[in-house]
C-alpha cells in the first residue's frame, strides 16, 4: 500500500510540474506563435513531456489491481 501512495505522489507531482510549464509557455501565443507552432514546441521540451509521464504514473498507481497480500480478506479454511 505504501508503494501504491508513493507511486501516486510521485506521478502527481510530475504531472503537476509539466503542467505548469505547459501552462507557462503559453505565453509564446502571445508573441506571435499560432497554436500549431506552440504544440510543436512544447512537444520538444523535456519538463512538458513529463505531465504525461506523471499522469501515466498516476494512472497506474490508481488502476493496477492489488496483490493478495496487501488486500484485507479472509480466508474460510473450514472443512466439514
Amino acid at each position: 500500500m505504501s508503494m501504491r501512495i508513493f507511486f501516486f505522489l510521485l506521478g502527481f507531482g510530475l504531472s503537476v510540474i509539466g503542467c505548469v510549464y505547459i501552462i507557462s509557455y503559453m505565453n509564446l501565443m502571445a508573441l506571435g506563435y499560432n497554436f500549431l507552432d506552440y504544440v510543436n514546441f512544447i512537444c520538444r521540451k523535456f519538463e512538458c513531456l513529463i505531465a504525461p509521464i506523471g499522469l501515466f504514473i498516476t494512472f497506474l498507481a490508481i488502476y493496477i489491481p492489488k496483490g493478495e497480500k496487501d488486500e484485507l480478506y479472509l480466508r474460510h479454511n473450514i472443512k466439514f
